[in-house]
C-alpha cells in the first residue's frame, strides 16, 4: 500500500493537497519489481505514466541508430505525460534492483487535469524540460556527426601533402648520396679555374630556373633531344637523367658547354652533380609545398574553430566562408566549381564565430550533398542597410514540389 508521504516526497508532488494525493494514488496501481523485470519494452503502446518510489531502474533503447540509456532513481517521473504526442514508448525499462513504481494510466489524464491542476502544470514542465534535454542531445549528436565527417576529410586532406613530403624527404637522401659521389668524383680531377666555374654556372642557372615546365609531347622530344646528345659523347647510360632534366626544361645546348670543356669520364660526374642538384632542387620545393599545405590547413581548422578566441567577437564573414570553404575542400575538389561575389567591404558581424562557421558547414554540405558532389556553388555577401546578407546557392535539382511545403516543420 503506498503512504501518501511516500508521494510526497516525490518533487513534482510536494505540497500538494492530501485529497489529490489520495485521489492520485487511488487511481494509480503499485508495482513491485525484482532486479530484471521489465515494465514496458520498447515499441509497447505509451498508455501509463510511472512515478518510481523504491529502487533503480534503467531505460535503455535505440533512438537515431545510437543506444540511449536513462538511468532512474526514486523520486523520478516517467513514461508517457500530459498533453504528450507519444503514441509508443521510444525505449524499453526495466529494474536494475527490487523497486517498487506507481502506475498511473494515460486515459485517466483528462481527470488528472481537472483534478490535479497544479500537478499538471508541473508535469508539462517536466516534459518541456525532457524536450529540452532531448533537443541538446541531438544537437550534440548532429556536431559530433558533422565533427566525424570533417575529420575523416581533413585527416585526407592532411595526409596527402604530408606522404608527398615524407616521400620527397626519402628521395631527398638517395639524390644526396649521388651528389656526394659526383663532387667526390669532381674533386679527384684537377679542373681549372675555369672549368670550375662553367659546372657551377649551368648548376645555378638549371637550379633557379622558374621556367614554366612544358607540355608533356614537348618533355618527350626534348628528352629524345638530350639522350642523343648523351649518346653522342659516349654517354649510353644516362636516359633517366635525360628525363629529369627535360622535365626542368633544360635545352641540349646549354649542355654541350660541359663536352667542350672536359673529358667524357669528367662531364659525366659533373653531368650527375648537375642533374642531382635539379632535383635536390625539384624534391625541397615539394616538401616545402607539403608542409606549407598542413600549415595552411591547421591555420584554418584554428579559425574555423576559434581557437584560443574569446567566444563573441565581431567576426569577419569572408573570412569566415573562405575559411569553412577551405576545411570543406576535400568534398569541393571533386567537382563542384566555387562563385564568389563578396562585397569589397569588410563585413563583420559580432556573433559566435564558430557558430556560424557551423552554419556555413551544414548549408555549403547540404549544397554539395544536393549536386552529387558536381555543379557550381555560389557564395555572396553584401550590405543591406545595418545587416549582412549571405546567401549560399547551388544548381542542383532542387526541393521536390511535394516536399516542399514541409520543409520548415520541425518534425
Amino acid at each position: 500500500m503506498v503512504e501518501k508521504a511516500e508521494l510526497l516526497r516525490v518533487p513534482v508532488f510536494v505540497d500538494l493537497p492530501d485529497d489529490q494525493i489520495a485521489w492520485f494514488i487511488g487511481q494509480a496501481e503499485e508495482l513491485r519489481l525484482k532486479a530484471g523485470d521489465t515494465y514496458f519494452r520498447q515499441g509497447d503502446p505509451a498508455d501509463a505514466m510511472f512515478v518510481v518510489l523504491e529502487g533503480q531502474l534503467q531505460a535503455r533503447g535505440e533512438i537515431g541508430g545510437e543506444t540511449v540509456v536513462i538511468a532512474m532513481k526514486p523520486g523520478d517521473v516517467t513514461g508517457v505525460l500530459p498533453f504528450s504526442r507519444m503514441k509508443q514508448f521510444a525505449v524499453g525499462a526495466r529494474a536494475v534492483t527490487e523497486a517498487r513504481v506507481l502506475r498511473f494510466p494515460s486515459s485517466l489524464f483528462p481527470d488528472l487535469v481537472q483534478k490535479m491542476p497544479e500537478l499538471t502544470q508541473r508535469l508539462v514542465g517536466l516534459m518541456s524540460d525532457r524536450i529540452r534535454e532531448t533537443t541538446r542531445l541531438e544537437q550534440q549528436r548532429d556536431r559530433l556527426a558533422s565533427l566525424g565527417k570533417l575529420s575523416a576529410g581533413l585527416a585526407h586532406e592532411l595526409n596527402n601533402p604530408a606522404s608527398a613530403a615524407k616521400r620527397a624527404t626519402s628521395q631527398l637522401r638517395d639524390v644526396l648520396t649521388k651528389i656526394r659521389d659526383a663532387s667526390h668524383e669532381l674533386g679527384r680531377r684537377d679542373l681549372t679555374a675555369a672549368q670550375k666555374s662553367e659546372i657551377e654556372k649551368l648548376e645555378a642557372s638549371f637550379v633557379q630556373s622558374s621556367e614554366v615546365p612544358p607540355d608533356p609531347l614537348a618533355v618527350s622530344d626534348l628528352e629524345d633531344h638530350i639522350d642523343s646528345l648523351l649518346r653522342s659523347h659516349g654517354q649510353n647510360d644516362l636516359w633517366q637523367m635525360a628525363a629529369d632534366l627535360a622535365r626542368k626544361n633544360v635545352k641540349p645546348e646549354a649542355l654541350e658547354s660541359l663536352f667542350a670543356i672536359l673529358d667524357s669520364d669528367t662531364a659525366r660526374a659533373a653531368l650527375v652533380r648537375i642533374a642531382a642538384s635539379v632535383e635536390v632542387a625539384t624534391l625541397l620545393n615539394e616538401i616545402e609545398s607539403g608542409t606549407s599545405r598542413i600549415s595552411d590547413l591547421v591555420r584554418a581548422i584554428k579559425e574555423y574553430t576559434f581557437m584560443d578566441q574569446t567566444p563573441i567577437q565581431n567576426v569577419d564573414i569572408v573570412k569566415s566562408l573562405e575559411t569553412t570553404l577551405t576545411i570543406l575542400n576535400h568534398k569541393l575538389k571533386r567537382g563542384v566549381v566555387v562563385q564568389r561575389d563578396y562585397q569589397r567591404v569588410p563585413l563583420l558581424v559580432n556573433s559566435f564565430g564558430s557558430e556560424l562557421n557551423q552554419v556555413w558547414t551544414n548549408i555549403i554540405d547540404n549544397a554539395i550533398d544536393a549536386m552529387g558532389g558536381k555543379g557550381e556553388l555560389r557564395v555572396r555577401t553584401y550590405r543591406e542597410d545595418n545587416c549582412v546578407v549571405v546567401e549560399i546557392a547551388d544548381n542542383g535539382p532542387g526541393i521536390l514540389p511535394e516536399i516542399r511545403s514541409h520543409i520548415f516543420e520541425p518534425f
